[in-house]
Order: C-alpha cells, then sequence, then structure tokens
C-alpha cells in the first residue's frame, strides 16, 4: 500500500476494524493513582470502566511518546509505504499530536523516500474514528497522501461533536473542561452538555435531568436538514436504547455506528457519557 494511515488509540476504532484497514494504532497510557495500564494492550475497555466504577482515584492520561509514533512509521516503510497519514486525537486536549509531529520531523530529517503528513482531527472518539477510517478507505483505493490530506481537512471542517455527561469530575480532574468552565458551579443540579468545538470543550447546555439530556443530544441530530457518517458513543450507559429511539423518526439502526467510549477518551467523559458524531454533509455547509 503507497499510503498507510496512522493514529492514537482515542479513534475508538475496534482492533479488528484497523487490522483490516491496515490502520497503525499508537496507544496512549491511562493511569488510575501510581498504576499505569498501555491502552488496548494492557487495559481493555471493559477493565477500564470496571476499574473506573471502583476505584477511589480519577483516571489520567498520558500520550505516547515521540518514539512510539518512530516505531510505527518505520513499520509502515518496511511495509512498503511511500508515504504516511497519521490523524490524531484534539491538539488543544492532549500532547498526542505534538509527539507525532515530533516523530514525523525526526523522521524526515533522516533523508528516507516517506514522507509523513500530520493532521490534526480537532476532535476525539469515533469523530477521529471516522475521519481515520475513511482515509485508510482512500488509501486502499489508491488514493495519494495530498488527496487524502484535503480530504481529512474538509471533513474536520464539517464535522459536529456533542455529548451529555453524568459529571464533570473527570473532565475538571483532567484539565480538559476548556469553555466549560462555566458548568462547575451547576454540578448537583444539571447534566451538563458539552460540544467539541475548534478542538477544544465547549459549554452547550444545561439540562436538569438526564432524560432532559437526551432529549437535548438527541434534538442536536434531528435540528440537521441532513448527516452524515453519523455515530453513538456512550460510556457504558445504560440508557444507549431509550437515546436511539428518540433518533427514531429519522435514523435507524443501519443509519449509525454504535460505539463504546474507550480509555482514553472515557477517563475524561466520565461514566456513563453518552454523545454523537456526524458530518454536516458538504452541500449544506
Amino acid at each position: 500500500m503507497p499510503v498507510r494511515i496512522v493514529t492514537d488509540s482515542a479513534c475508538d476504532l475496534p482492533d479488528t476494524q484497523a487490522t483490516a484497514l491496515g490502520i497503525e494504532v499508537v496507544p496512549l497510557t491511562v493511569r488510575f493513582g501510581d498504576k499505569e495500564y498501555v491502552d488496548r494492550t494492557e487495559l481493555t475497555v471493559a477493565e477500564f470502566y470496571r476499574r473506573m466504577a471502583e476505584s477511589s482515584a480519577l483516571p489520567e492520561t498520558s500520550a505516547p511518546s515521540p518514539g512510539a509514533f518512530d516505531a510505527a512509521f518505520r513499520r509502515c516503510a518496511d511495509a512498503g509505504a511511500d508515504a504516511v497519514v497519521c490523524i490524531n486525537l484534539s491538539s488543544r486536549l492532549s500532547a498526542t499530536m505534538q509527539s507525532a509531529e515530533t516523530a514525523a520531523k525526526a523522521f524526515g530529517a533522516e533523508g528516507g523516500n516517506v514522507d509523513v503528513h500530520c493532521v490534526d482531527s480537532e476532535s476525539v472518539t469515533l469523530g477521529l474514528g471516522t475521519l481515520v477510517q475513511w482515509a485508510a478507505e482512500q488509501a486502499l483505493d489508491g488514493a495519494d497522501a495530498d488527496t487524502i490530506v484535503k480530504g481529512v481537512r474538509d471533513q474536520v471542517r464539517r464535522q459536529r461533536v456533542w455529548a451529555t455527561l453524568d459529571t464533570l469530575d473527570n473532565l475538571k480532574k483532567g484539565g480538559r473542561i476548556g469553555g466549560a468552565r462555566a458548568l462547575l458551579g451547576t454540578l448537583l443540579s444539571v447534566k451538563p452538555a458539552i460540544a467539541i468545538a475548534g478542538g477544544v470543550v465547549e459549554e452547550a447546555g444545561k439540562p436538569r435531568t438526564r432524560k432532559k439530556a437526551l432529549q437535548w443530544l438527541a434534538d442536536k441530530v434531528l435540528a440537521e436538514p441532513a448527516v452524515e457518517r453519523l455515530n453513538v458513543v456512550h460510556g457504558e450507559a445504560p440508557d444507549v436504547d431509550q437515546f436511539i429511539a428518540l433518533l427514531a423518526p429519522r435514523y435507524g439502526p443501519s443509519d449509525f455506528t454504535v460505539g463504546v467510549i474507550g480509555p482514553v477518551i472515557g477517563a475524561h467523559g466520565g461514566p456513563r457519557v453518552l454523545g454523537v458524531t456526524y458530518q454536516v454533509p458538504m452541500s449544506l455547509r
């Protein structure tokens, strides 16, 4: 494959899908207290949520080292790639993108024949995963790196990410609260609603109950004349089926993907987080 795709484990793509598409996934690290785990290899999604429920310490995350990305780029080169497109978790939420860019610069300085292009998804979970999946499919179809990068950046501009949290504790602890800081004073009376806009967390609403929060989230999707590449993502939320039912007037099970949020984003979104990612069609921009 002339072009190979690299990403990080915040993409929340299943391992089977990543393998089938030839995607290299560089893992972040998740920490509970003084115990660290490499995402995907030392910590499964189910085990993460079990540990988060049982631990008195809120989980934290660490970006991969530049060396981890360098190793991924070398595996791509060894597999015959002549270019790599590396698409990562929002640079305004994590140092992951910085590590990738550092590795790409060092890799390029060696004078090899493999160009590495780093792209900021400005997104999280399957918002990132959708971009990575599309890029990998284009690579398999023979698209060159410049075409893939251009297409991903166009989709970044059209992407929307909305979520409702059951608690702000995780987001506050991890330092990713951003523009949602105003919600801190109303923690006891609302189910916080957020957006990922421009790669950062922003306050998006203050629903008073979980039921109202789910309706708010569904209304965000249903208010759009049309959406593409719709995903429903959740942190083992017990009411995900109730939310899906709210989408039923327009979107059935074949119209979207349901995914469990992995440890990297789950560490900051907290238990029972529930969200959507989608893209606004180009014709409606």
